[in-house]
């Protein structure tokens, strides 16, 4: 028999494997937590590929690829290092440079790429929901927590870039 491919069969009895060669149940929170977290990618995914503004693109990429990164260390590959908050820190500082401070409301149905960057803003929300239990019980640290805290800030913002750009940057 050949040696499966895409599927491995290792969690056909509800387990997932993390990447310390550990097990844990598919609905424990800290899979819960990196799968939420998939799906923000998916939704970033979306924003980025139906963006039509170069800039705007680039910073989407960023996150993309950060978010991969954070996944990784959540599902405990070694050498990952611990997400640092002032990433996502400097995307709102950039976007705030961009587009001035504001404080209008962005509908999430504006624009395709904001549509899909409100889905990634309200997925980001809902991950944030399940860590603070894993951070309450010291299976994460406070920077990956606050880390995914800051997750929703900076997508709300490129939504609010996204808009902006849009509207002839004003």
């Amino acid at each position: 028999m050949k040696k499966p491919w895409i599927t491995t069969r290792g969690g056909d009895k509800g387990t997932t494997g993390l990447g310390d060669g550990s097990r844990l149940p598919k609905d424990h929170p800290r899979v819960e937590l990196y799968g939420t977290l998939d799906e923000c990618q998916a939704a970033l995914g979306l924003a980025r590929a139906s963006c039509c503004h170069g800039d705007i693109r680039e910073v989407i990429l960023r996150l993309e690829e950060d978010l991969g990164a954070v996944m990784g260390y959540l599902a405990l590959f070694p050498g990952l290092p611990e997400p640092e908050p002032g990433a996502l820190d400097e995307i709102v500082e950039k976007v705030r440079a961009v587009t001035g401070e504001t404080s209008r409301f962005v509908r999430p149905g504006d624009s395709l790429p904001g549509a899909a960057l409100h889905l990634a803003r309200t997925i980001a929300r809902r991950a944030e929901r399940v860590a603070v239990g894993l951070q309450r019980q010291g299976d994460i640290g406070d920077a990956p927590y606050a880390w995914l805290n800051r997750l929703s800030d900076a997508v709300y913002a490129l939504s609010l870039w996204t808009d902006w750009a849009n509207r002839g940057g004003r």
